[in-house]
């Protein structure tokens, strides 16, 4: 199965903007989802995974989605599941190819903290963290990304704002 990332409008089946209840809807197909929250800091997730690949689903107070964050599954772990974002693999293809596609399309890449990675606008935050055993690049970064959250265009504004 092959989860396609439209950033700023969705991840997979889940439409960044939909209900709570929509939300469940479009995850049915891969299970009953774990319901996590809310707690005082944070409105109520929704988690769970698809053929290994790990995802939360991100909430406001006014239960309407306002990211996707999916993971890789990992060390040692196979799935038949890709996550695409404009045909590339996010995490089997080189992490520095989908960000220069991304630059190359014009769009601004903050590499500040070279394993959390953010591209506002387009609201995408990639991760580049893992203690297990996989492939590194001469930095000592693993090669692909681990994660990838998906969000509506103004959700890394607060960035800016620092």
């Amino acid at each position: 199965m092959d989860l396609l990332l439209t950033p700023p409008t969705a991840a997979g089946p889940v439409h960044l903007g939909s209900t709570y209840e929509e939300a469940v809807a479009a995850l049915q197909p891969w299970g009953e989802p774990r319901v996590v929250g809310p707690t005082s800091r944070r409105a109520r997730r929704l988690m769970g995974d698809v053929d290994g690949v790990g995802y939360t689903v991100f909430f406001d107070a006014e239960d309407h989605v306002t990211a996707v964050e999916l993971w890789w599954p990992g060390e040692g772990r196979r799935s038949t599941t890709r996550v695409l974002l404009d045909g590339h693999d996010v995490f089997a293809d080189p992490a520095d190819t989908i960000l220069a596609e991304l630059t190359g399309r014009g769009a601004t890449v903050d590499t500040e903290d070279p394993e959390n990675i953010v591209v506002p606008g387009v609201s995408l935050g990639f991760t580049r963290q893992t203690s297990q055993e996989v492939p590194r690049g001469p930095h000592g970064l693993p090669v692909s990304f681990t994660s990838v959250l998906v969000a509506g265009k103004d959700y890394y504004d607060f960035r800016d704002a620092q």
